[in-house]
């Protein structure tokens, strides 16, 4: 039996499709959930916690509080309307491209276009001498996101502004040219962070145009096979073989190093199927690729007899 007629190896599913998603499936349920628990739990507080995870101008100067370059992005103002709609927007075309690229790597891309938005903007504010106010919510992320959706779908239909049906290159438009305008000061309004939308977006269009792939990046530095081995060693689950038991016996000979090479395929092939599960096939190496073919072939020999 290949790997490919693993009941295991259906178990991946679009994780929007009916009977295939559930909120602990998807990074943007957990994304959102965040979002609204930190909100909730600001609002009880009246507001104290906003005010320890906001990032802030003079954070770039203070290493001890980086971790605030990602909590700003989990953290909104009191005004209802910034969270819902940065959360809808999110919800609405975000899940397309987690389902395009996988949950691991949206999660990825999703914390770089957080962390890069809250750095770049410090680091202007402190250059251009602003006072030290702070910087709450996902804006610059959801920017990136949905310019994302409209770069892989432009001629997808979309209401703008909920009643005017456009392509989704034209709303992508609508909504970059208001940021540029108002980074180069054209146009001032409230204490919209122009330069935190602008940075997911350029983000996001040099991901789209130049092929990024940050789980690629991460295994290529040798981080993403340590993620690997900690998640299989630490996943609470029966162990899972790539054969059915009984389908294909063990070596008939008493060669020890057949043998444990045989185990280590196995072990190899169960990690791999695993990597499936999370990040889909298109996650996968040419090296995991061939793993894959070596062992269906081995195993459709050991269970016709030739070895």
């Amino acid at each position: 039996m290949g790997w490919q007629d693993r009941d295991y190896s259906r178990t991946v599913h679009h994780p929007y499709s009916p009977g295939g998603w559930s909120g602990p499936q998807s990074a943007i349920a957990w994304i959102v959930l965040i979002n609204v628990i930190v909100y909730v739990a600001d609002a009880l507080s009246d507001y104290q916690i906003s005010g320890w995870t906001a990032a802030r101008v003079n954070t770039i100067k203070q290493p001890w509080l980086w971790w605030q370059f990602v909590t700003y992005g989990f953290t909104h103002d009191k005004a209802f309307n910034h969270i819902f709609f940065n959360m809808l927007t999110l919800w609405l075309f975000g899940r397309e491209i987690e389902y395009l690229y996988g949950r691991a790597e949206f999660t990825r891309l999703y914390m770089v276009l957080i962390t890069a938005g809250g750095v770049l903007w410090s680091i202007t504010n402190v250059i251009s001498g602003s006072p030290d106010i702070g910087l709450v919510g996902a804006s610059g992320a959801v920017v990136g996101i949905f310019l994302l959706f409209c770069l892989h779908f432009p001629r997808r239909t979309i209401l703008l502004f909920f009643f005017l049906p456009v392509p989704a290159w034209v709303a992508g438009l609508f909504l970059i040219v208001p940021d540029v305008l108002g980074a180069l000061q054209v146009s001032t309004k409230g204490q919209i962070a122009y330069s935190v939308h602008l940075t997911g977006a350029v983000l996001a269009a040099l991901y789209y145009y130049q092929g990024w792939n940050f789980g690629r990046a991460l295994e290529a530095l040798g981080w993403q096979n340590l993620s690997d081995r900690w998640h299989y060693w630490t996943r609470r689950r029966p162990r899972l073989r790539v054969r059915a038991p009984g389908d294909i016996p063990p070596p008939d000979d008493d060669d020890a190093e057949e043998d444990e090479a045989f185990e280590k395929l196995q072990r190899e092939v169960d990690r791999i199927l695993d990597k499936i599960a999370r990040e889909g096939t298109e996650s996968l190496t040419r090296q995991e690729r061939r793993t894959m073919q070596r062992a269906s072939q081995l195993f459709r020999e050991r269970l016709s007899g030739k070895r």
